[in-house]
């Protein structure tokens, strides 16, 4: 073994033991917390609702570079999907970040 390959395996360790603890502590801490998990799976239940909202709005159309690249009319409506849901969510931002500046300058 070489110094690449042990910095590697150094590198898979480190990102197993991230992702174990990314699942683990949130577990832990709603357990001790429900209140908090109550308000996250709101936030969670939102975007449901937004993706929702999205996939309805979003089209099935196919062009000719999209069917040569084997996009079929399920894919195509998916990925309208994720855009419109990013549209969403980017002006949502957006305008909370514009209230909460309001707000800020009126206190």
């Amino acid at each position: 073994m070489d110094t690449i390959d042990i910095g590697i395996f150094v590198a898979y360790l480190f990102f197993g033991v991230a992702l174990i603890a990314s699942v683990l502590l949130p577990l832990v801490n709603s357990i001790k917390h429900p209140a908090g998990l109550l308000k996250s799976l709101m936030g969670v239940g939102g975007l449901v609702v937004l993706f929702i909202a999205a996939y309805a709005l979003s089209g099935s159309d196919l062009s000719a570079k999209a069917v040569a690249m084997g996009i079929d009319e399920s894919s195509s409506k998916m990925i309208g999907a994720g855009l419109t849901l990013f549209y969403f969510v980017f002006v949502i931002a957006a305008i909370g970040i514009i209230v909460s500046e309001i707000n800020k300058a009126f206190k």
